[in-house]
């Protein structure tokens, strides 16, 4: 009985903590929306400065909870919201970063703190190497998400950062387990990479194909469809993870495939249901890891002799410097380098501008998989002697993220500034030229299918009216080549203060209780996604 009591008081305290922890997040995201600062920079940093409150949120971040909980559904959503095809026109930046860097990163940072470091080993320089060879998604997403940017340069980084994580953390399986075994057998494990990486490719395809066939031919609701979304991303990873694959490669390539057909399966109530639950979900993880990152630090410093503490940081932040650089001194050549060594390279694309190419280089903020992977090292060797480096090992990883967060994401948004960088891509147009297209698909198909009914019954006719009537007015903002952004945003801030009148309206009502609640809410919901619909357009 006693010991029944215990579990339930443990429950309700760690309950009672996992709360306030989405109270916090909350409440700092919309302190950083006020301030202008990316909010998983300002979270790092609030739960930095919390950690070194005695007695306040004193949480030790486990490996496991972020690889199992976390990961799986932030890599699925961020596969869920790219597109497959800009993602493999643009195959061979993303694959230069993704690959090419995480292990060119790799080797640089080993061999720096193989001769930084004393008593530091090459085996180990790999470890670390492998550890903060990633730069994190959402960190250069959410920087740049308000910065008007090529889309070119968001599509390669958000490429980049699906693919990267397998690449750092098969690095840091091979370099783990020479430490432990102290043997490495390159050929070995260069086909043992393969392996793991094609494998856990086609875990996430074949159960993304099984996904697929359940939403697509067995009778399902928008809330079923989107609990199965939920549970899809831990049954890729899992699956793959267990048989020793890359459970991020087989949610990466399961999202892609999926989120391609998400049009063929999925109901428009199921879209609306989905897309909120997992903006939801996906912004409390963000939060979340973000401020575990920041509480981290006071955990780690008590680990580490005080003594050493002045080395552990000049090693850090050296170590952070040569991330950087070593990124830079990666990413321009491999801008420019393709171009001059093939021809058809120069036919197909112009040169690339300096500038897209700097913040491409500058956008390398490490986050929670690096400390994730670095927290997940063991204790001891199998011999039982204590793991050489590992809270040094920790604390570098830790000021390389704080480092790379707070200097590369604070100082983003005014490179892009001050480099006086416009995004080209005219969406208004282009949208305008797409609602024309669908606009003249239904005319015609209206004069088609009911020819006979628009002759002879008034309502038909009216309705045929309507869209020639919307087809000239497209025609005309279309044709508005002076001021049409303002024309356009003019004309729906009119359309959303129009809304507001009838919400006002609808409120009265509601107050009179003339009419039943429900049928009033149903009228609401009509109208918030009419809005919703319309402040999505006014954002562009």
């Amino acid at each position: 009985m006693a010991s029944l009591f215990f579990n339930y008081v443990m429950l309700l305290n760690n309950l009672l903590l996992i709360i306030v922890l989405l109270m916090v997040v909350s409440l700092f995201s919309m302190l950083s929306e006020k301030l202008r600062i990316s909010y998983p920079i300002f979270l790092v940093i609030c739960g930095l400065c919390i950690g070194f409150i005695p007695k306040v949120l004193d949480i030790a971040l486990e490996p496991e909870l972020v690889f199992l909980i976390f990961l799986p559904p932030l890599l699925y959503a961020a596969a869920w919201n790219t597109s497959w095809k800009d993602f493999w026109a643009l195959r061979r930046p993303i694959g230069l970063l993704a690959l090419g860097l995480v292990i060119f990163t790799s080797c640089a940072v080993a061999v720096v703190a193989h001769l930084l470091i004393p008593g530091f080993s090459l085996a180990l320089g790999f470890l670390l190497g492998g550890i903060i060879s990633p730069p994190d998604a959402i960190a250069a997403t959410s920087v740049l998400e308000k910065l008007s940017i090529p889309r070119r340069v968001v599509n390669i980084l958000e490429g980049e950062s699906l693919v990267n994580d397998a690449a750092s953390l098969i690095v840091f399986r091979f370099a783990l387990a020479a430490v432990l075994t102290h043997k490495f057998v390159l050929l070995e494990a260069g086909l043992d990479f393969v392996i793991v990486v094609i494998a856990g490719i086609l875990v996430g395809l074949a159960i993304a194909i099984f996904i697929y066939a359940v939403h697509r031919f067995l009778p399902t609701t928008a809330s079923i469809d989107t609990a199965i979304t939920l549970i899809t991303p831990y049954l890729m990873y899992v699956t793959a993870e267990h048989f020793h694959f890359s459970g991020v490669l087989a949610v990466v390539s399961g999202g892609l495939f999926l989120s391609a057909r998400s049009t063929e399966v999925f109901s428009f109530s199921t879209r609306l249901q989905s897309q909120g639950v997992w903006d939801t979900l996906v912004f409390l993880l963000n939060g979340v890891v973000f401020v575990l990152i920041g509480l981290q630090l006071p955990l780690i410093l008590k680990s580490l002799d005080p003594a050493t503490i002045h080395h552990a940081i000049y090693y850090g932040v050296t170590i952070s410097i040569v991330t950087i650089f070593v990124r830079i001194i990666w990413v321009f050549p491999a801008a420019y380098l393709p171009r001059l060594l093939s021809k058809k390279t120069r036919a197909k694309e112009a040169a690339p501008d300096w500038k897209p190419v700097f913040i491409i280089a500058w956008s390398g903020m490490r986050g929670v998989v690096s400390l994730a992977a670095a927290l997940s090292i063991p204790l001891t060797l199998s011999s039982g002697l204590a793991f050489p480096q590992r809270d040094l090992i920790l604390f570098i990883s830790f000021i390389v993220i704080l480092c790379t967060l707070v200097l590369q994401g604070l100082s983003l948004p005014l490179l892009v500034h001050a480099f006086g960088m416009e995004s080209n891509d005219d969406k208004t147009e282009q949208e305008l030229e797409i609602q024309m297209h669908l606009v003249s698909s239904v005319l015609a198909y209206i004069k088609t299918r009911y020819s006979e009914e628009i002759e002879t019954d008034h309502a038909f006719g009216v309705l045929k009216r309507r869209y020639e009537h919307l087809m000239k007015t497209q025609q005309k903002q279309l044709s508005v080549e002076e001021d049409m952004p303002s024309y356009i945003f003019a004309y729906r801030a009119a359309l959303l203060e129009l809304i507001e009148v009838r919400r006002k309206a609808l409120e009265e009502m509601s107050a009179d209780k003339k009419y039943p609640d429900e049928l009033i809410r149903n009228i609401e919901k009509r109208i918030d996604h009419e809005e919703a619909s319309l402040s999505i357009a006014l954002e562009k």
